[in-house]
């Protein structure tokens, strides 16, 4: 089956199941993901929500926005810092 077709029939419920498999890096029967699988799953996903969800609930998204555009003071940068 190609992506198109598979995606013209991938329903939320589908999609939610497949999104809960790869998380969780386990069908819902147990078995583990292999990594050709978690491939294509995250392909599917990645296409279904191009074309089903808004931008700001899609895999990866990030807003664009930086500290300049926000007009808070550039030098308010923060370090993280680790204890040893």
């Amino acid at each position: 089956m190609q992506l198109k077709d598979f995606l013209a029939q991938m329903t939320p419920e589908i999609y939610q199941n497949m999104k809960q498999s790869l998380e969780l890096s386990r069908w819902p029967n147990g078995d583990m993901l292999t990594p050709d699988q978690r491939e294509g799953i995250l392909e599917a996903l990645i296409a279904w929500e191009h074309g089903n969800l808004p931008e700001e609930e899609r895999i990866g998204y990030m807003p664009v926005n930086c500290k300049s555009a926000s007009g808070q003071d550039a030098s308010e940068t923060t370090i993280l810092r680790f204890k040893d």
